[in-house]
């Protein structure tokens, strides 16, 4: 008899083809760009994170290729150990002067900034209050912490209230959110959370992932924006989306990182990130600093893009560069990608689990390397299907 224990796998597969729910690696050429080449195909792409247009600049590129001349490539341990090097010492530095803060931690991805941070403030017997469409990496944070979740509906701060009142009994109490949710382009109330978290005595941590860069005055992000950065106690971000790297980071109080580097787990035990990539990074922020016409045609062009598509009766979601069109099921949703596609557009379709049942939706990424052409051309086939009622 044949020992098939995996045969389950094939079988949960089919049943993924058939909701329209399998998802497939797609596999790109070249640098990554507004204009991009998948599976062959030149596409002109709606569907990356690199809202600057830095992932493919080459002063970058240059700042990389200068750091593995003096600090080679693989850092060789974890960063408590001996893989802590003068890029990753420069990039904290960096990050804590950017982002307004005493210091800053690197980790090895947004995710493990999340988990890690969230692991470490919270334990059994505490509770920790988090906003029902939050990243993955925060959803995950909360379960491996032991701390007791509470989920509050999108967005509702009475809804947060009521549940943070009833709080008393646990020793500590955590309020975790996104700033700019990354699939409905919408924003967190920061200003009542952080009223709420100081009525309570209520850590509050802010994952700027999706808005650093794009955000504030500086960059910093929609905590920058709305002036409460002194009252969130813990701010999270990445690399790996407007600054065109990869990796993440934790920014705030000396002794908040110093307890994060003796309690995260995702940060002591993984392998500290190639000194180059930190050594790119100090490049980025440099360029977020100088160059902030990058983030101001970003967010214009955004604008008139949500308008001119409200304008063809679209459904169309958030206030940022993130723009959702809303289709419900994921038949629809993909085949409208499909259509766009043809068109020569990649603009991805979106369904559970990461967004909620009934809620797949086309998600439409701008980046500042995005041209007016680039955004008619989208703006005429998204009108095109629409009439063609094939959605």
């Amino acid at each position: 008899m044949t020992r098939r224990p995996l045969a389950w796998i094939d079988e949960e597969l089919q049943t993924l083809d058939q909701l329209e729910l399998r998802r497939r690696l797609r596999t790109h050429a070249g640098p990554q760009t507004a204009e991009i080449a998948i599976d062959g195909q030149s596409l002109i792409n709606f569907g990356g994170n690199d809202y600057l247009g830095l992932a493919a600049d080459p002063r970058i590129a240059a700042a990389a290729t200068a750091a593995i001349q003096t600090e080679g490539w693989g850092s060789g341990a974890s960063p408590l150990v001996t893989g802590h090097g003068q890029s990753h010492a420069a990039l904290e530095a960096a990050v804590a002067q950017l982002e307004g803060a005493e210091a800053a931690l690197l980790f090895s991805s947004g995710f493990a900034a999340n988990v890690g941070a969230i692991t470490a403030l919270a334990s059994k017997g505490d509770v920790i209050f988090s906003d029902a469409k939050n990243h993955a990496s925060i959803i995950d944070g909360v379960r491996l912490s032991g701390a007791r979740p509470q989920i509050y509906q999108h967005l509702d701060i009475d809804h947060l209230e009521k549940l943070i009142a009833q709080a008393a009994p646990f020793r500590r109490r955590l309020i975790v959110t996104d700033s700019l949710f990354s699939m409905d382009g919408d924003f967190a109330p920061l200003v009542e959370l952080t009223e709420l978290a100081a009525q309570y005595d209520a850590m509050l941590l802010v994952d700027e992932a999706h808005a650093t860069g794009v955000f504030g005055e500086q960059g910093r992000g929609v905590c920058e924006q709305l002036g409460v950065e002194d009252q969130v106690d813990v701010r999270v971000g990445t690399f790996s989306k407007a600054l065109g790297g990869h990796g993440g980071f934790v920014v705030g109080s000396q002794s908040l990182i110093d307890w994060l580097l003796n309690r995260a787990r995702s940060y002591i035990f993984s392998t500290a990130a190639p000194m180059a990539s930190a050594a790119a990074m100090v490049t980025a922020l440099q360029i977020v600093r100088d160059e902030p016409q990058r983030r101001q045609l970003l967010l214009e062009r955004a604008t008139k893009l949500r308008n001119d598509l409200r304008s063809q009766g679209w459904q169309v979601g958030g206030e940022s560069q993130i723009i959702p069109i809303r289709l419900g099921e994921p038949e629809p949703t993909m085949q409208a990608s499909l259509r766009l596609r043809e068109q020569g557009l990649f603009v991805p379709g979106i369904r559970p689990p990461s967004v909620p049942s009934g809620e797949s939706l086309l998600r439409i990424s701008l980046s500042f390397a995005h041209t007016v052409e680039h955004l008619e051309q989208l703006v005429s086939a998204l009108d095109q299907l629409r009439d063609q009622r094939r959605i």
